[in-house]
């Protein structure tokens, strides 16, 4: 639905002619479920009921939105966050208060004023009666960064699950924020401020960070009372936060039961099939992953994908070791899959039992890193014929010398070759030494074992 034409994709129901009657899709219950699971809800309502929820609005054709207000389907959950180092680092725990099923909206799209015509907007009603489920957390993130690292993993729940794409620029993961402060020794939240139109994560990091700055500038100045319970909208272009209108109060609202809805029923067998169905979450992966020894910066990148960690756990299946399989995959793979056309991890002709064969030649010392780095591209790209890496390596005699008398004769003729910088190395310019195994390295084609190579180099400086 995403980039079609304006009010393309509309029926009398969605538009709220008289008349007609929603009805809840059964897999729009199914993906709340495990999305409820997911979120550790410790209250997965085997009843829940749905209400209306008033208010008038352009983008709502019929007066009303159909949601969940005192029996929401989950409550009380919660969500493992990795904080930004900035902030701490670590991993906290956001609590969930609920999640609920309800209805979208439409879309305005605002045009400003030029010259003397007025400003005025347009309302595309696409996505108007769109079922969707609405997470609210806990007051516990304190800045724009940990609001950024809760966003990308929720993002990252709801790609696992397939309960959305999480395309935050597409709409199908939106996010508003509500900002409060309060001074240091009050218990109670300052007044609530909602922020909408955020479309990126930088973007609700940067809107969050104003808005604190902006509210606790006014409680400085004595303007506390100019904090009102209002919607604002982030304004990318000024980089600040603007108001929109004064925000409903929840009496506002008027909730009533709805009536063209029954209650959502299901019993403990529905949720544990949702359950059996559901994949490895990324907070499970983590832990896993960490199990291995791999650095946090790489579990983060790797976590990042399902299909990276589909790849990555074959790679290892298939007896590559981890850390090495992990420095290639976060460095120099995603490096080219990042500037590749159309290629993505899943459809690169580098197979996972080739990269393990490769991650085990490095780390036995078949071959050295940088004649990994010389026949990497060739695996990434497909040129080698179907052959793997080892095949490829024995094909073009890249194995590397381990062989002391060998690389012996290759420092003694490097040495020999550079007499004038032997002399000032041994003259005290220690600056040198990254020279020489330089020389050595380009000398054997990148070939030679690099801690048996620096030994013997390092001898035969010093006059060994």
């Amino acid at each position: 639905m995403y980039g079609a034409e304006p009010n393309r994709h509309t029926c009398p129901v969605c538009l709220g002619h008289p008349g007609t009657y929603p009805i809840l899709n059964a897999a729009v219950v199914k993906k709340a479920i495990a999305l409820g699971i997911g979120l550790d809800c410790s209250v997965i309502r085997r009843k829940s009921t749905f209400d209306r929820k008033q208010y008038f609005y352009p983008d709502l054709p019929k007066g009303y939105q159909i949601s969940q207000f005192d029996e929401p389907y989950g409550e009380h959950g919660k969500l493992d966050v990795v904080i930004p180092v900035e902030d701490g680092g670590g991993v906290r725990t956001i609590g969930i208060t609920r999640a609920h099923i309800e209805e979208d909206a439409g879309k305005l799209t605002h045009f400003p004023a030029k010259g003397n015509e007025p400003g005025y907007a347009l309302a595309d009603y696409n996505r108007a009666g769109v079922a969707l489920v609405e997470i609210v957390s806990e007051p516990d993130l304190r800045t724009g960064r940990e609001v950024a690292a809760y966003g990308a993993e929720l993002r990252r729940l709801v790609r696992y699950l397939d309960v959305s794409d999480g395309n935050l620029s597409e709409g199908s993961m939106r996010c508003d924020v509500n900002v409060s402060v309060r001074p240091v020794g009050r218990e109670a939240f300052g007044t609530k401020v909602e922020v909408k139109n955020m479309n990126s994560f930088n973007a609700m990091s940067r809107a969050v960070d104003f808005e604190i700055e902006r509210q606790t500038t006014l409680i400085r100045d004595g303007r506390g009372d100019e904090i009102v319970q209002e919607t604002r909208t982030w304004d990318e272009g000024r980089q600040r936060t603007v108001s929109m209108r004064k925000k409903e109060g929840l009496a506002d609202y008027r909730y009533f039961p709805e009536p063209d809805l029954p209650p959502l029923v299901f019993d403990n067998a529905y949720v544990d099939g949702v359950k059996a169905e559901m994949p490895e979450l990324p907070a499970a992966i983590r832990a896993r992953y960490a199990a291995l020894g791999l650095p946090d910066d790489a579990v983060q990148v790797l976590v990042e994908d399902k299909a990276l960690v589909e790849y990555f756990d074959a790679t290892i299946a298939a007896g590559a070791p981890a850390k090495q399989a992990a420095n290639w995959l976060t460095g120099d793979i995603m490096a080219y899959l990042k500037n590749a056309k159309d290629v993505t991890i899943s459809t690169m002709p580098l197979r996972s039992k080739d990269l393990a064969e490769f991650c085990s030649m490095i780390e036995n010392g078949e071959i050295s890193g940088k004649i990994g780095k010389d026949i990497l591209p060739d695996l990434l790209v497909g040129e080698t014929g179907g052959a793997g890496p080892r095949a490829i390596v024995e094909e073009r005699g890249l194995s590397q010398i381990s062989d002391p008398a060998e690389i012996e004769a290759i420092v003694d003729k490097v040495l020999e070759e550079n007499p004038g910088q032997l002399e000032q190395y041994r003259g005290g310019k220690d600056k040198l030494k990254g020279f020489f195994v330089g020389k050595v390295l380009a000398a054997s084609g990148g070939r030679a074992n690099p801690a048996l190579s620096n030994q013997i180099l390092m001898k035969k400086l010093a006059g060994e």
